[in-house]
């Protein structure tokens, strides 16, 4: 560790060498141990054994209970104690409209890391586009133009008969030949007449959902690499903002942020700090300028 900074070779100290449980069905072991192991020296181990769908499933045939936040820190503490460990791990990904448009698609994920004996929980965080859509259609030709805008056959499919809520689902599709068979004994099976298809994004069936969780891993390891300076806890992170950014016309206040306030989980310290990357608000954005 020669030459990393005396702060952060502290926090990477405090899970060295030491085993988090990684509850998952679905290969995200395979983009999150490659951000968090190297990071803070610990071993990411998946955890088998327990169907994580049975918490939840993003083809509506079996609801989530409670928020994405909940349903994360569920999936933690049931790979702690299927693995008998202090340290679990877990992911929940959330999708809707994007928040700028709301016509594409949008996806949030959520990445919990949970120290039983620091009685402690970490979130990182990571939100993007996603290839996230569906049609519901009679024609092959459609479902066709749909796939190819769907990244197919990279983003798998799932296809059922009649509406978004039928229950006879046929995931994972991820070939053209097993589309066309599966739209095909749908078309079959519908009483409508017509066969919803939409993308799979559970995390193995969709690589941009894959590479969201990757980022929220880069989120949480920065996160518990930042130590409180008043009491070492991991997790010391911006918990508000100070506006009054100056107008970079007119130099008055205005609701851009200024600063940010870091805070400690677990003590009372907090810590503002000034943003850097931008002196100036930009004239648009300030009331005086632009009432």
């Amino acid at each position: 560790m020669k030459g990393t900074p005396p702060g952060l070779a502290k926090a990477v100290a405090l899970y060295a060498g030491q085993t988090v449980a990684l509850l998952t069905q679905h290969g995200k072991e395979r983009v999150i141990a490659p951000v968090l192991e190297p990071a803070l020296g610990c071993r990411v181990e998946r955890v088998a054994g327990y169907d994580t769908d049975l918490l939840g499933t993003f083809t509506r045939d079996i609801p989530r209970a409670g928020t994405q936040l909940e349903a994360a820190r569920t999936k933690a503490l049931l790979s702690m104690e299927l693995a008998g460990l202090p340290l679990g791990l877990a992911s929940e990904g959330s999708f809707g409209p994007d928040p700028f448009t709301g016509m594409l698609g949008w996806n949030v994920e959520m990445l919990i890391w949970v120290d039983a004996e620091r009685e402690l929980e970490v979130v990182g965080v990571a939100q993007g586009s996603a290839v996230f859509s569906h049609v519901l259609t009679a024609d092959w030709g459609a479902v066709s133009s749909f796939a190819g805008r769907s990244a197919f056959p990279e983003h798998h499919l799932v296809v059922r008969p009649g509406g978004r809520d039928d229950t006879r689902i046929r995931k994972g599709i991820a070939s053209w030949t097993e589309l066309e068979a599966a739209f095909a004994g749908a078309l079959e099976q519908s009483a409508s007449g017509q066969v919803f298809v939409e993308t799979d994004v559970r995390a193995h069936a969709n690589p941009t959902r894959m590479e969201n969780i990757r980022l929220a891993a880069e989120d949480l390891a920065k996160r518990l690499c930042s130590l409180c300076p008043a009491c070492d806890t991991p997790g010391f992170w911006i918990m508000g903002r100070v506006a009054g950014l100056p107008c970079g016309e007119c130099g008055e206040a205005t609701r851009g942020t200024r600063a940010e306030v870091l805070g400690c989980l677990k003590c009372a310290h907090r810590l503002t700090r000034d943003r850097t990357e931008r002196q100036y608000a930009d004239a648009v954005f300030c009331d005086y300028c632009n009432p």
